[in-house]
């Protein structure tokens, strides 16, 4: 299994394209679209910390589940096993209890990061530290993140769940050097069990729901506390397909809802996945289709989708080539759509 197979699902990743849209108004007074409010800059930030915080947020998602999956072979199905410095696994007592590398299992690369192994008071833990040097053009990152199960609980098996910690987790993207400070923990559940090397064998599908709480400190000091609530099914079509939707319901009857919570102006909040957003290795592993939806408290609406060619009609898979997306803002009667590449 390639170790990109799990691609960072940045979904919301154009959502700091979306403030130009209240930027192109022509209101004299700088705000956005008949808001009276917002000011183009702030929605424009407020889009970019949605956006980074998004992304970052499945970047951790990937980094765990690679961790996980490298954790457990097929022999090893007791416990949670160590990264050892080749690069292989090694056994602490379970399994095949032998205590030597295990070399059925490659651990996939976790950018900026080393692994370490801990097991006390019937508790398994892998943390991820991040080392703050960067491996990539996006990105570097400190802090750590803790992964925890009991004794007896195995990833394989359905229904399994690890508690995931995130420990002042400090990202410096690297073409502003933007810092954010994600803080909080998340539940992981292996609702269907099995691995995801398994869905070439003997699983059609593999479902994983992630559900926790993210402290966040942004540039200007103020911390927002963001919730997610998401859904994750891999199949396989010709290469993997991660499919991902939302899944908290609120109590306006929104629903498929996958992140809430307050920007850093104060203005609360909903991102919806109203399509299914679809990420296919056959395609290069791009972005293949979805829609996003973001519900705000003054009114104002950004519907997002996925896939499209450059006049805005759905197109077939372009490999390395260009996919678009079309934004359109609304509030109240006015509407403005952009296409844009992605």
């Amino acid at each position: 299994m390639k170790t990109t197979i799990l691609t960072r699902l940045t979904i919301t990743s154009m959502l700091v394209v979306a403030g130009l849209i209240y930027s192109c108004s022509k209101s004299s007074n700088n705000s956005g679209p008949g808001t009276g409010t917002s000011s183009a800059a702030e929605l424009q930030t407020s889009s970019d910390d949605q956006q980074q915080v998004s992304y970052e947020s499945d970047n951790i998602t990937d980094d765990v589940n690679n961790a996980l999956n490298a954790s457990y072979s097929a022999s090893n199905t007791t416990s949670l096993a160590a990264v050892s410095a080749t690069g292989r696994l090694t056994n602490f007592g379970g399994g095949n209890g032998s205590g030597v590398i295990d070399s059925a299992v490659n651990c996939p690369a976790i950018c900026d990061a080393t692994i370490t192994y801990a097991d006390s008071n019937g508790i398994r833990s892998l943390t991820i530290n991040y080392s703050g040097t960067g491996c990539n053009a996006y990105h570097s990152r400190s802090g750590s993140i803790t992964i925890t199960i009991p004794d007896t609980v195995r990833w394989k098996d359905a229904g399994a769940q690890v508690t995931v910690t995130l420990n002042k987790v400090t990202i410096t993207r690297t073409w502003d050097k933007k810092v954010i400070v994600l803080n909080g923990t998340k539940v992981y559940t292996n609702v269907s069990g099995g691995l995801l090397g398994s869905i070439t064998g003997t699983q059609n599908t593999i479902t994983h729901t992630i559900t926790g709480n993210m402290s966040i400190t942004f540039p200007n000091g103020q911390i927002r506390t963001w919730s997610e609530s998401k859904q994750r099914v891999w199949s396989y079509n010709d290469g993997f397909v991660a499919t991902t939707t939302g899944t908290h319901s609120d109590s306006l009857g929104n629903s498929d809802v996958a992140e809430w919570g307050v920007d850093r102006y104060g203005t609360p909040f909903e991102s919806q996945i109203t399509q299914p957003k679809v990420i296919s290795e056959s395609c290069d592993w791009r972005l293949t289709s979805g829609q996003n939806t973001i519900i705000r408290s003054d009114d104002i609406q950004l519907q997002i989708t996925y896939g499209l060619d450059a006049t805005g009609v759905a197109t077939t898979c372009p490999g390395s080539g260009t996919y678009y997306y079309k934004i359109v803002a609304t509030k109240g009667s006015l509407s403005y759509t952009y296409i844009l590449p992605y």
